[in-house]
């Protein structure tokens, strides 16, 4: 295999996607509405929230597709690289697919330029990337991440919500996407304060992805039968660092434990029930 050569006008530079369609190695576009053929898995509810040290994403691990549960543990939450992270939602092929060429293009730049990208160029690499893909948005393969992660130059978090068309906003608190996202907000939006510790930032987002699977059918509740539980990472001046199932299986008792004792005992053990389904 030979090193490709470009000319000054055509050499992609650090961009990894450039070298990419350079060399004609792009995927090729479907040529009509994809959903209307195959029934494709979707991932769900994912969150994002900025706290004192840093940023934490979350995510279900519910995937359906159409009126079925396609997948029970997908994976939602993906470190980037070492102070960066982006959940997924949407069409979960097409996601994963990108989250993992948006990791090459981030090695590729720093191994290029000798320097990481910065957080703000991260962010709006990811939103060339979903522009890119809208061709495919309009035929049913729509992807809506958040991108998260640990600013080293305002030593601060940060998050990024995107739209279909690649459109990038900035977010000051908190970030939701996916069919349970208005719940999960809600959740967040009514608790959240700025002052909140990575220990309370964490329940926090158990609770808004528990709360937004007990209203939206798409979006799972942490399975205690199989010990499934949300995917939650926090991000900070160390990097990138996935909780433990054991701490959340141990938060999800805890939090279940709460529901039973404003509850009731009746209607604590049909939500006991409830989060094992």
């Amino acid at each position: 295999m030979t090193v490709p050569l470009f000319s000054p006008g055509e050499d992609p530079g650090p961009s990894f996607t450039g070298l990419l369609r350079a060399n004609g190695q792009e995927p090729p576009l479907p040529d009509g509405d994809v959903g209307e053929v195959f029934q494709l898995a979707h991932g769900t509810t994912v969150v994002a929230i900025r706290y004192g040290e840093g940023a934490l994403i979350a995510g279900d691990r519910r995937a359906t597709a159409g009126h079925l549960i396609s997948h029970r543990s997908i994976e939602k939450v993906f470190q980037a690289d070492r102070h960066s992270g982006v959940a997924i939602a949407g069409a979960a092929g097409p996601a994963i697919e990108m989250v993992r060429l948006f990791q090459l293009q981030l090695e590729h730049y720093e191994k290029v330029e000798g320097n990481a990208l910065s957080l703000e160029g991260k962010a709006n690499q990811l939103s060339q990337m979903i522009r890119n893909n809208l061709p495919a948005a309009m035929q049913g393969l729509a992807v809506v991440p958040i991108f998260a992660g640990y600013d080293t130059k305002r030593d601060e978090g940060r998050l990024f919500q995107y739209d279909v068309t690649g459109g990038r906003y900035e977010e000051q608190d908190f970030a939701t996407s996916g069919s349970g996202s208005l719940h999960a907000g809600t959740v967040v939006k009514i608790q959240y304060r700025d002052d909140l510790d990575r220990d309370t930032v964490i329940d926090l987002a158990i609770e808004a992805l528990f709360q937004a699977a007990d209203e939206d059918s798409a979006s799972g509740l942490p399975d205690l039968i199989r010990g499934i539980y949300p995917l939650v990472a926090t991000i900070d001046a160390d990097g990138f660092a996935a909780v433990g199932d054991d701490d959340l299986a141990e938060r999800t008792q805890a939090l279940i434990g709460r529901y039973t004792d404003t509850a009731g005992t009746d209607g604590g053990n049909a939500l006991s029930q409830g989060a094992s389904s």
